[in-house]
């Protein structure tokens, strides 16, 4: 027979001629040509004979007709059917049982059914799958009337009834299973469990010539009859996936394959099915077939086509001839969805040479026009589609209900590309079972509901779980009410039997045995039950009825039924991981390839694909109808936004926003308007607990969709609290009904305290419970979940049920609790069904503890509202269907579900519930509460405990939480913890802090890392953990001189000297210049305690983020913010005393840089008051620059105090003249800038400029006399001092100076008189004030201080010759003034710099000048002077006894107490880094610091490194701080502790006495006897008991301190020293490493290790979890397993389960270890700039944490590290197979980095290499590929475009690509981070934080799924 024959025309031939040029080598098995054979069926009068060829077989009548298979042959066999028929005829004949191995799909079964059709045999037929057991092959226990008998099953059956076995699926089968048949096989003998024993039929016939049968069958030997035949069919198993054949098994097996038909013959049975299609268009569908169906294609890694299908496809085709053979192609055969980027084009390649590319101009199908019932067939219907603008009616099965037009449904919007779907879904129902493909949430579930109800089909929904097994898709066991036992059809039997449609739900995560198990159901329509019940094919099964002349009734009794010709499949699915290997079962249904050849066969394929943005715009806006446009529209742009990147990253960002959550969020928007939609995309992406890229790249598509969340301006003060009224709940702004709850004692109470933010969440709770929906809340362990849904519902009046999940949860125990009572099994329902049935609240905790599998029940609960239950009983929500139909639970309206779960990820490795079940509930993240609220609730837990207390729990808490987020330690601390500690210090307040905090910290104490972390942190915060009570450094103190009546001051008041001495004054507005806008940049505070290990006057320090250079020239306070001002370059920053940041200015615009000595800026900072606070004037003294600053908003303005004085010529050569004698500076007094007014002077000039700020005005005042300095002792009088002379002045002027009553100012002259003489006489020492205070000390600090009791105006005053001077009475008395001192045995003028050599040395040599800050304040309100010395000015001989050295300070802070009468010195540290600009520096301060009193009391100091002190010094300030720290630290005085048991012993107290007193007095202890005893008992002693009078004899009581007891003898530390040394110089020795080398290493080592250490816990946990064991079923041993109870009261013995490793499915890959390369830079501009900011020494170092944290996970991770630098991009740095084993290599690693930066050339190869490492990566085989490139790549300068640099790093979508910026030139290296894609790069400003992104990249990437 030959090709042109099937052809007709020339270019049919052509094209059949190029088939077989192609395919000669697959089908020719024989070539072209074959023998043909006939298959004919010959009457004798002998009986009828069969005949295949020339072999002939003789029939024999069935025994039982039924199970004869029917209606299988087909009117004309292929020849090559007829050929595997004879050759299987063969081995019948010869006895042998047959293996037909062949690619999946029907054909085999096909053949092996139509030779037992042939032959007349009865057939038993088993699909094997996981879950077979022997007991489902040889005999299984059933109990009737309470006794187990024996059941022979299918193995048993056919061979003692001589009927042929089919075994389907050995690869399925688990390995030891089929063994059980091998000497079946074989020897045809087997050992029955219940005795009998089964013995071939030769064996038999033998024994039966010695014996009668009755001897035979008493002793239980039974027949193996000589007809029975095992016909196995199997997958090949190296190709496709299961368990290989065991050996023995497989010899015993004649093997025949059974390939696709030829195809010729192929090509005849797809003519006669499409006789409407062109002849060439068949050819080239079959030849695409064959085409994919070759070896070279499977080594492509492409699936099989499945050829069976182009049958049904055909039918299609041949009823839409204008669909394009591209549609029909991907109906069959999903390419894009399945296969990879290659395998794609090589599919298409393979189109496009068979002319079948043609679906790109296609018309798109329509749309369905009608669906009717066809009037004379039943169980059909005419469906009318309009395609291609024709109108095409064609019959399709319908169900049985009333069908329901198209589009007439209010749930369902139709849009275009859904109707097109449906269309197309209706095509394909007319041939095959559909299966629909599309990502969760996306609306697979309302097609399919929307398709059955046009049709009229019952639903009958099962979903699928990962464990489910083949019995409970088929038939469960339960018993009768008698006890027996029986078997309960599954839902998807009763579908079949009654033309439903099946709904298979998740075919995705179900295992492919368990499926297999219905391909025959699938393919034929038939199934074989467990209980013998067979269901046959409709027209089978009335071809069976009239063969056998039987009724219904009598194939009933003979468990035969027919199948309903209306049933039909719809699977849906998610689409497949492309790329992924089939994981093994642990990680459930994420990354597996599931659409493998054998499921291509058993469905035609339909993708849902997602919607477009018009099209789900409509559909929102159909469905919530009152939903604000302009926020749908943003949040549709965000999420396609999401949805078309090729970031793996966005992708799952996108997969939370699906339709469904989309359609979620606006209707709660339609409800809620308000509301910010930033807000709702981060509830529905759960954004709190993102790892922290993923967030960033959310952030950033939030951005750029516009999407701000604007917070509420009066959200902070808005009222959120709850109240009941009337029945009506109200939290914040939402109401709901209070429930009328039947079951009171179900209503949780708890113990709750309202706080804002759980009030917030219950509000957001409250709106959504309103919605309807389902929640979900997540969150860390210990913030409160339960309690904000135990309150939730207690406000409610809800009554809960309460499902606790765990490891060992099951879908069983979810549902139904069975247990055996009187041998009958029953059910208890879980709370579960309490709740559903009730109407009750469903709280389910620790719901990511239970396997994913097992939750997803709960999606079909939520969604559809049924559930199956394992009783056969089942819930349904609509009342309507459940009307008339037994076993249904209808579920209350009422019922809710509130689901609590972790967050998913590290520390909790629960399971992902989120990811998997996220979208179905609303989701609520739940936090620790923020600080106020936090505090707030612990007050109400703490009432008694000390404010202070709290607050640096919660702050120190705050920190640790924080350090969680970012990594650095990995238990995330939570309220849970504090309220614990704070229970504690309520109920035991003598309990210091330090020790509570132990309760919560023990656990880390053995992790070093995690210790020393915590401990900083705790230190931080002031809790001052491992301080001892001793610790106190406090300053020493030593007495003040007497106090002495000095002298007096006179203000003259002579009448002659008034005319001279008025001073003109004139007013004129200022100019004001600007403003310009600066930048107010924040930095972080990093505010230390200073109280953590031991007391002293320092309170906190942080350092001040300036670079080293510069140098600070002012600081000066209000209220509790500081300011602090700096002169190179001019800066200004600002800080509270509290706060977390520092804001800075930087004023480098307005005074450009100078170089040293040209001129040396200078500037003082005034702080205004209200209502210009946080507003600043700053005064420059040389240029006598004004300006005035805002630090909020950034504006600069300059203020112009005299516009004519301002010769710009004369101005610059001032400026820039280095000449040294300079003309004299300008000066402001700014101690009553808080009254917004500020005076300034010039040295040597004569006038006064005050200028006041709120109005805007300079008030000029000229004076007869040139001045020196300024003190404004009050607002209206100030102390003039002259120049040369020092005489003083008093200047008293009108308070208010208004403008046009030009007040006059009155200059009176001061004259100071010895206190010997009288009045007027000659004055001796004029002294020069230092500090004069502007106000006076308080009544009884001035009577303290001058031991009298006195009330007066005063002023403190100090100079150099004293330590305090009090001038009473002044300024406002006239009478003499008396000045009191406190005076110096030694001016501190006189004292000289010589005598510390050290500190000189650091200076740079003597002063030059005196400095122009004084550092000298007054504290009024604790009577003390406060001044800064220079460590020289200061007695340390009377301060450090002899034999201690003094430290090195900066400085010391002298405090004369004047109520006290002490002085004591306060050594003020060293600053870390001081200036290069030493002469300069000496012009600002004589000593390293400067000083500012505090307005909270108290003084600041801020060190020339920029380190900023707060100090205490006030006594009672002191003494209350001290005791507060005291009770932090707690009482742990060193007294032994007693044990104390109350007993009233028999020995009573008889009557106290004395006791005899011992002459020797020794001690004595108890005995009733002595006196002077200790722990006696009636005599007088101490301790005891009952005795007079306590005792003393003086015995002194050594009292080991505790502390003493705990210390370890110091020869026993040193010993342990010892040994750390030795061990550490052998390894040295061992690896060859000088001791130089190690310290060098450990300098990079060090600075990571706690980095180190947090990765390695997070892949040890990881790798644990990866080994976590899973439950293996069907045991001998174990636990009893709920689903095999009855099995197990039959006696069966493998109903348990035990946890096990469970073996990697056969077939699935290996994993392989991820691969990373580290692409680091290594050029010179590394070396160059390292000096700056130590860019190389942290790339080293984080290269040297990719080294150290990998080692010994080299199976998991495989790394190399590349350098790139303007040599070249791939220099070779660690080896990928090769990576270094110790410290010594590493070290290696590290210099060559360091050498190489230091000797290449520049340039910059960032772009280049990144590429060429992405592309060489993507070549190798791994799990998952990383690149990280590490780079100071000033982009810019080379001129490489950011996009350009982006598109590099998302070249590859299987490379994920990471950059990491060393932080350049200004903000180059944010505008970069903004062009580049989220979450893929990284700005290291500070390179310290280079290892820290580098942990976070692996934490959040790499160990995502280790």
């Amino acid at each position: 027979m030959h090709p042109q024959i099937l052809c007709s025309g020339p270019a049919a031939s052509v094209a059949a001629r190029r088939v077989r040029n192609i395919l000669g080598a697959v089908l020719g098995r024989d070539g072209w040509m074959w023998r043909t054979h006939e298959v004919k069926l010959l009457n004798t009068s002998s009986g009828d004979t069969v005949k295949i060829g020339e072999i002939s077989y003789k029939l024999k009548t069935p025994k039982n007709p039924e199970l004869v298979p029917v209606k299988h042959i087909s009117d004309s066999l292929p020849q090559t059917v007829a050929q595997h028929l004879r050759w299987i005829m063969q081995k019948d004949l010869l006895g042998q049982d047959v293996f037909l191995i062949g690619p999946p799909g029907p054909l085999r079964r096909s053949i092996a059914m139509q030779y037992l059709e042939l032959t007349k045999r009865e057939v038993e037929y088993v699909a094997l799958s996981r879950d077979t057991t022997e007991t489902d092959l040889k005999q299984r226990r059933e109990i009737r009337s309470g006794t187990a008998f024996y059941i022979d099953q299918c193995a048993v059956r056919a061979a003692t009834q001589g009927r042929v076995l089919v075994l389907e699926g050995l690869e399925k089968a688990e390995r030891n299973v089929l063994p059980v048949l091998n000497n079946l096989l074989e020897n045809r003998e087997m050992q029955l469990e219940d005795g009998r024993f089964l013995m071939s039929s030769e064996r038999y016939d033998k024994l039966l010539q010695d014996h009668t049968k009755e001897e035979l069958d008493s002793w239980k030997i039974v027949r193996v009859s000589e007809d029975f035949r095992v016909i196995a069919l199997g997958l090949p198993v190296p190709k496709y996936k299961g368990n290989p054949l065991d050996p023995p098994l497989r010899s015993r097996f004649q093997a025949r394959d059974i390939y696709y038909l030829p195809f010729k013959d192929m090509l005849e049975l797809l003519y006669t099915a499409g006789p409407n299609i062109a002849a060439e268009r068949v050819s080239q569908l079959l030849s695409l077939a064959t085409t994919l169906c070759s070896q070279e294609s499977s080594s492509l890694g492409l699936p099989d086509f499945p050829v069976d299908n182009l049958i049904p496809a055909l039918h299609v085709l041949n009823s839409f001839p204008m669909l394009s053979s591209q549609q029909l192609v991907n109906r069959l055969y999903p390419y894009s969805s399945i296969l990879g980027k290659e395998g794609r084009t090589a599919v298409e390649g393979v189109l496009s040479r068979f002319e079948l590319l043609d679906g790109r101009h296609q018309p798109a199908p329509g749309a369905i026009r009608s669906v009717s019932k066809t009037i004379d067939v039943e169980g059909r219907a005419d469906v009318t589609l309009r395609m291609a603008d024709k109108d095409i009616t064609f019959q399709v099965p319908a169900g049985l209900k009333e069908l329901r037009p198209p589009n007439s449904s209010p749930t369902f919007i139709s849009t275009p590309s859904h109707s097109q779907l449906l269309s197309e879904m209706m095509q394909s129902h007319m041939a095959k079972d559909i299966c629909l493909i599309g990502a969760k949430g996306c609306g697979k579930s309302v097609i399919a509901r929307e398709f059955a109800e046009m049709l009229g089909y019952s639903i009958e929904p099962v979903m699928l779980y990962q464990d489910m097994t083949a019995r409970d898709l088929l038939q469960q066991r339960y018993t009768l009410p008698n006890g027996d036992t029986a078997w309960r059809p599954s839902p998807l039997v009763t579908a079949a039997k009654e033309g439903k449609l099946l709904l298979l739900d998740g075919i995705h995560r179900v295992n492919l045995g368990t499926l297999a198990v219905l391909s025959r159901l699938l393919h034929d329509r038939e199934l074989d039950l467990y209980d013998g019940t067979r269901l046959l094919r409709w027209d089978r099964y009335q071809t069976l009825k009239e063969q056998l002349q039987f009724t219904d009734e009598q194939l009933k009794e003979r468990s035969v039924f027919p199948i309903h010709p209306s049933f039909r499949v719809l699977a849906l699915a998610e689409p497949p991981v492309v790329g992924a290997a089939g994981t093994s079962g642990g990680s459930g249904s994420r990354g597996q390839q599931w659409l493998g050849p054998e499921l291509l066969t058993m469905f035609l394929y339909h993708t849902v694909t997602p919607l477009a943005k018009a099209e789900e715009m409509g559909l929102i806006q159909g469905l919530t109808l009152n939903v604000p446009t302009e926020a749908a529209e943003q949040l549709l742009h965000l999420t396609h936004s999401l949805r078309n990147t090729n970031d793996p990253t966005a992708q799952s960002l996108a997969s939370s926003l699906s339709t469904r959550q989309l359609l979620r969020i606006c209707r709660r928007l339609s409800q809620y308007p308000e509301e910010s939609i930033a807000h709702a995309v981060n509830k529905a992406c759960l954004s709190r607990f993102l790892p922290s890229l993923a967030r960033a790249s959310l952030e950033k598509n939030l951005a750029n969709s516009s999407i701000q969340d604007t917070p509420d301006p009066n959200e902070r003060n808005r009222d959120f609290s709850c109240s009941i009224k009337d029945g009506m709940l109200t939290i914040g702004k939402v109401s709901a009904p209070v429930y009328n709850a039947k079951e009171k004692m179900k209503i949780p109470d708890v113990l709750f305290y309202d706080n804002p933010q759980h009030m917030m969440v219950m509000e957001d709770m409250l709106k959504d419970f309103l919605l309807g929906e389902h929640l979900l809340l997540v969150g860390n362990q210990g913030v409160g979940k339960n309690k904000i849904v135990d309150r939730f519902l207690h406000l409610l009046n809800r009554p809960r049920e309460y499902l606790q999940l765990h490891r060992d949860t099951t879908v069983q125990t979810l549902t139904l609790q069975p247990s055996v009572r009187d041998g009958i099994i029953t059910y208890e329902d879980s709370p579960l069904v309490k709740a559903v049935k009730m109407g009750h609240i469903l709280v389910i905790d620790e719901a990511d503890k239970a396997p994913t599998n097992v939750t997803c029940i709960l999606k079909t609960l939520v969604e559809s509202g049924e559930m199956i239950l394992a009783d056969g009983r089942r819930i349904i929500s609509d009342p309507r269907e459940a009307n008339g139909r037994l076993n249904t639970i209808v579920m209350h309206p009422d019922f809710r579900m509130l689901v609590l779960a972790n967050r998913p990820g590290f520390p909790f490795l629960g399971n992902d519930f989120f990811g998997a079940l996220g979208d179905i509930f609303s989701c609520h993240a739940v936090d620790n509460p923020k600080p106020q609220a936090e505090l707030a609730m612990l007050k109400q837990y703490g009432p008694d405990v000390p404010d202070a207390t709290l607050q640096k729990l919660v702050a120190a808490f705050g920190e640790l939480r924080s350090m969680a987020d970012q990594g650095t330690i990995t238990y995330p601390y939570s309220t849970r913890e504090v309220v614990n500690i704070v229970k504690h210090l309520q109920k035991f307040p003598d309990e210091g802090l330090a020790n509570v905090v132990r309760n919560v910290f023990d656990f880390d104490s053995y992790n070093k890392d995690t210790r020393e972390v915590l401990i900083e942190a705790l230190h931080k915060h002031g809790i001052p953990i491992g301080a001892k009570p001793t610790s106190v450094n406090l300053a020493k103190e030593l007495p003040l001189p007497e106090a002495r009546m000095t002298g007096y001051w006179t203000i003259n008041q002579g009448v002659n000297a008034r005319r001279k001495m008025l001073c003109p004054t004139e007013t004129h507005p200022i100019d004001i210049k600007g403003p310009v806008f600066l930048r107010v940049q924040s930095y972080p505070c990093t505010r230390q305690e200073s109280r953590a290990l031991s007391f002293s006057e320092e309170k906190a320090h942080w350092q001040i983020p300036m670079n080293e250079v510069n140098i600070i020239c002012d600081v000066t306070t209000k209220d509790d913010v500081m300011f602090v001002a700096t002169c190179n370059p001019v800066s200004l920053f600002s800080m509270k005393e509290r706060g977390e940041t520092i804001r800075c200015m930087e004023l480098y615009d307005v005074f450009p840089r100078t170089v040293s000595g040209v001129w040396q800026p200078f500037v003082t900072v005034a702080p205004l008051g209200s209502p210009l606070d946080g507003q600043v004037v700053l005064h420059e003294e040389q240029s006598n620059t004004v300006l005035h600053l805002d630090m909020e908003t950034g504006a600069v303005r300059r203020l112009m105090l005299s516009p004519e004085s301002d010769p710009p010529s004369a101005k610059n050569s001032n400026w820039w003249s280095s000449s040294k004698e300079q003309q004299g500076v300008y000066k402001m007094c700014r101690d009553f800038a808080h009254k917004n007014w500020l005076l300034f002077y010039k040295e040597d000039g004569n006038q006064l400029e005050v200028l006041d700020v709120l109005e805007g005005r300079v008030h000029t005042i000229s004076l007869p006399i040139n001045l020196k300095s300024v003190f404004l002792v009050a607002e209206d009088r100030w102390l003039l001092l002259e120049s040369n002379t020092n005489k003083k002045f008093l200047l008293t002027k009108p308070m208010h100076m208004a403008a046009e009553d030009s007040g006059v100012c009155q200059l009176h002259s001061v004259s100071e008189d010895p206190a010997s003489s009288g009045h007027g006489a000659s004055s001796a020492e004029v002294s020069v004030p230092q500090m004069l205070s502007c106000d006076q000390l308080p009544n009884e600090n001035l009577s303290a201080a001058l031991d009298q009791k006195i009330v007066s105006p005063n002023r403190v005053l100090a100079d150099t010759g004293s330590f305090a001077q009090i001038i009473v009475g002044f300024p406002d008395l006239v009478s003499p003034n008396e000045v009191y001192s406190f005076k110096r045995p030694v001016d501190l003028s006189e004292m000289k710099s010589s005598d510390s050599g050290s500190y000189t040395f650091l200076r740079g040599g003597l002063r030059s000048s005196s400095a122009k800050r004084e550092n000298c304040v007054s504290l009024l309100s604790a009577n003390q002077v406060v001044r800064a010395l220079p460590p020289n000015k200061v007695p340390l001989k009377e301060v450090y006894p002899k034999d201690v050295t003094p430290p090195m300070t900066a400085a010391y802070l002298e405090v004369t107490d004047l109520n006290s009468k002490k002085v004591k010195y306060v050594p003020v540290p060293r600053s870390m880094s001081v200036s290069p600009y030493t002469s300069w520096l000496s012009k600002v301060s004589e000593s390293d610091v400067l000083l500012a009193a505090l307005g909270t009391g108290g003084v600041v100091t801020v060190d020339m490194g920029g380190y900023v002190r707060l100090w205490e010094t006030g006594l009672d300030n002191l003494q209350r701080s001290l005791m507060e720290w005291r009770n932090m630290i707690g009482s742990e005085d060193g007294r032994p502790i007693q044990i104390t048991v109350q007993k009233d012993s028999g020995l009573d107290v008889t009557a106290p006495k004395h006791g005899k007193i011992d002459p020797n007095n020794a001690p004595h202890v108890g005995g009733n006897q002595w006196a002077g005893g200790t722990g006696g008992r009636d005599t007088a002693g101490l301790g005891g008991k009952g005795g007079p009078y306590r005792l003393d004899a003086g015995h002194k009581v050594f009292q080991v301190s505790q502390a003493e007891k705990d210390a370890v003898p110091e020869d026993v530390r040193r010993a342990a020293r010892e040994m750390g040394e030795k061990a550490f110089k052998e390894r040295l020795r061992e690896i060859d490493m000088s001791e130089y080398d190690a310290t060098t290493y450990e300098r990079f080592s060090s600075a990571v290790r706690r980095q180190v250490q947090s990765l390695r816990i997070i892949l040890d946990n990881l790798q644990a979890k990866g080994k976590e064991r899973q439950w293996l079923k069907n045991q001998a041993l174990g636990d009893l397993d709920d689903a095999k109870i009855i099995d197990g009261l039959t006696g069966e013995k493998a109903i348990y389960k035990r946890r096990g490793e469970l073996d990697p499915e056969l077939g699935s890959p290996q994993q392989k270890p991820k691969r990373l390369r580290v692409l680091a830079d290594v050029s010179g501009s590394m070396y160059r700039f390292n000096g700056v900011d130590g860019r190389l020494e942290r790339s080293m170092e984080a290269v040297c944490m990719v080294m150290e944290a990998l080692e010994n996970y080299e199976h998991k991770f495989k790394y190399d590290i590349v350098g790139h630098s303007g040599d070249g991009y791939d220099i070779e740095l660690v080896r990928a197979d090769k990576a270094p084993k110790n410290n010594k290599q590493r070290l290696k690693v590290l210099k060559n980095m360091h050498a190489h930066a230091q000797f290449c050339m520049s340039g910059d190869f960032t772009l280049e290499g990144t590429d060429a490492s992405i592309k060489e990566l993507a070549r190798e085989e791994a799990d998952e590929h990383f690149v990280v490139v590490l780079s100071d790549a000033n982009l810019e300068r080379y001129g490489i475009r950011p996009e350009r640099f982006a598109q590099v790093l998302t070249s590859d979508p299987q490379v994920n690509a990471f950059a990491i910026f060393i932080g350049s030139l200004g903000d180059q290296a944010e505008r970069l981070q903004r062009t580049l894609p989220a979450g893929r790069s990284f700005v290291a400003m500070d390179t310290k934080q280079i290892p820290q992104i580098l942990q976070q990249i692996f934490t959040s990437t790499m160990l995502s799924s280790a």
